[in-house]
């Protein structure tokens, strides 16, 4: 993959995170189940808060382009 991964990408790489989430907690879970570079790199550059939801992390990744 290279770029920004999809949305469907992004959830599968965040399989397992109990919501609420820091961004941190998000990269944690993707690092853990293989996510590549690039993934990893957007998700770091998400705002540093807490996450309710898989819609609210798809909302704020949407917004980073």
């Amino acid at each position: 993959m290279a770029g920004k991964p999809s949305p469907i990408e992004l959830q599968k790489f965040l399989a397992g995170v109990n919501y609420p989430a820091s961004r941190d907690d998000l990269v944690s879970a993707a690092e853990r189940n293989g996510a590549g570079d690039d993934a990893l790199r957007y998700l770091r550059d998400l705002p540093d808060r807490t996450f309710d939801g898989p819609d609210t992390v798809s909302k704020e990744f949407s917004r980073e382009t």
